[in-house]
Parts: structure tokens; sequence; C-alpha cells
């Protein structure tokens, strides 16, 4: 099954060419954008294509990280990967976030319980997005929000490492030493192919998974009142 997996959960506008019968990536693109994915991604996805030598014909399955993430983001790469799939009559397969970080790091330690967090928390009362996974990748913990305090209490009880761009957060408001694997806040493209593939055809479709509510918010004091009649 040749494979396109697409990420624009965070700062990066990723995408990748994965060959899933011989495990192998074909093909990359990768640009760091902070936003104007929804301008960049199908270039992004053509040069991916392109460098692996295939064509949109090609494509046996659209993969796509869900969340959670840039609301904007995460809503353009589910929307093209829907629109992809409809378009090719492939199935469409969501990733989620937590679990491709925590897959990327468990990858680089050998086995290890980990604790997917997103969030910058100031102090252990703040709020951080999280879920744990076992040293198998079976969760634990499903995603969720919890006070960065509760986190790493949890951290601690489960025997798991920290990753993610909230791990160092956490770490920092915990009352003991917790271990650090990574600080970024997505995983790297060819761990959402690997992991799509895993899961095959039949695996979750892809829809957006937020856990917090959006930062921009309707200004309710410009709102004009509806005419009657």
């Amino acid at each position: 099954m040749i494979l396109l997996a697409i990420d624009c959960s965070a700062s990066l506008c990723a995408a990748c060419v994965f060959d899933a019968r011989e495990g192998r990536e074909l093909g990359r693109s990768v640009l760091d954008l902070g936003k104007g994915h929804a301008e960049r991604l199908i270039a992004v996805i053509d040069a991916a294509l392109a460098q692996a030598g295939k064509t949109y014909a090609d494509l046996q399955a659209i993969a796509v990280s869900i969340g959670p993430g840039s609301f904007t983001g995460i809503r353009v790469a589910v929307s093209a990967a829907r629109g992809l799939a409809l378009a090719l009559n492939v199935p469409a397969i969501g990733v989620g976030t937590l679990e491709a970080i925590a897959a990327e790091a468990r990858g680089a330690l050998s086995a290890r319980k980990v604790m997917s967090v997103l969030g910058n928390a100031a102090d252990a009362e703040a709020s951080v997005q999280t879920a744990v996974y076992d040293e198998f990748g079976h969760e634990l913990y499903a995603p969720s929000i919890m006070r960065a305090g509760e986190a790493a209490n949890l951290a601690r009880d489960s025997g798991a490492v920290l990753a993610g761009g909230g791990a160092e957060a956490v770490a920092a408001v915990s009352a003991f030493p917790l271990m650090v694997a990574s600080t970024s806040a997505t995983a790297d493209i060819a761990v959402y192919a690997r992991l799509a593939a895993a899961k095959g055809p039949a695996g979750t479709k892809p829809s957006p998974l937020y856990l917090r509510e959006p930062d921009a918010k309707p200004q309710a004091g410009f709102i004009l009142p509806r005419r009657s009649g």
C-alpha cells in the first residue's frame, strides 16, 4: 500500500509518501511555517510525491494528524485528507498527535511508557493536554485536559517518561524528577505514516480532535441585534 501522510497540527506543514508493504519512506517535504498551512499544503504534497516518483493516482490511502494541536492547521489537514480520499476513492486514516509523539519517543527509548503532553503550563494549576501510552503503544489514559500538577503526579504513578511540547512545563512544576524524552509539538511525519500503515484501511476515520476551547472567540459586544419581522 502506497500511503500519503500529512500533518499540520503544529508549526510544520509536512507530507511524506510511504510504502507500507516495504515499511519505508519514499519521499517527503516539510516546511516550518508557523501559519499559512492552507496556502502551502498542496505544494508540499506535490513535492513529496515528486521526490517519491509517484502521482496521486498511485496513492492507496491518506493518513493525517487529527490533533490536538493548532485549530486551523488540523482543520486544513483533515479537510485535505478527506477531500483527497474522496477524489481518489481510497481510505483516509486519522492518527492522533499525542499518539504519534508517544510512538516517536518510545522508539527512541526502546519500549517505555510515555506521557505525551501539549501546552505551555506556567504553574501547577495551568492546563495541559495529555495522554499516556504503555510500552506497546496501547492507550492507558485517553487524551484529556488536566492540570500540570496532576499530569506530573500521573507520570510518576504510571512510571512514564514525558514527551511533547508541554513536557518541560510539566517537569518544571513537578516536586520529583521526571524524565523528558522530547519537546516537539508533533512527531516526524514518517511516524504518522507508520502508525497509519499499522492501522490499515480500517483505521479511525479522520475527524479533528479538539480538547480545549479555541483561542479566537466571537466578540459578542460587536454582534448586531437581529431584526424581527
